[in-house]
């Protein structure tokens, strides 16, 4: 399974270093986790019931007004859990991977953050929140 994270394009325009060389291309930054393992399926209404209820407990926690699967009507939640396959993973190796502009100079790290930072998007501002988190300060 991969499970990915903040991913953004990068233009070349974005580096400072174009104006002094040229040398650079566009790029994709990305940070992923890679989990390997033996899956399981199961589609019994307990386990699922079970799954549903912990995953929404924690979601929902820091709601207010917290929404649970007894809001709902009985029948209506077992007619959805006929549409889910539940998948269990017991996990062999857990491998994470991210390509964030680590491989640039400082300076073009900042150029990039400044062009995430501009364009207003959340997943620009996503990546550029990772990069900074990462780039050494002024």
């Amino acid at each position: 399974m991969i499970f990915t994270g903040a991913s953004h394009y990068i233009t070349p325009n974005w580096y400072p270093e174009k104006r002094k060389h040229g040398k650079v291309v566009p790029t994709w930054n990305y940070a992923a986790v890679h989990v390997s393992g033996s899956a399981c399926l199961f589609e019994d209404s307990p386990s699922l019931l079970r799954h549903l209820r912990e995953l929404t407990n924690f979601n929902e926690a820091s709601f207010a007004e917290r929404w649970s699967v007894a809001d709902a009507p009985v029948e209506y939640i077992e007619g959805m859990t006929k549409a889910i396959i539940g998948v269990e993973i017991a996990v062999d190796r857990i491998e994470g991977k991210w390509k964030i502009s680590q491989n640039r100079s400082t300076e073009d790290q900042r150029g990039v953050i400044a062009g995430l930072d501009g364009l207003g998007s959340h997943t620009a501002q996503e990546m550029a929140d990772l990069i900074r988190k990462r780039t050494p300060a002024e």
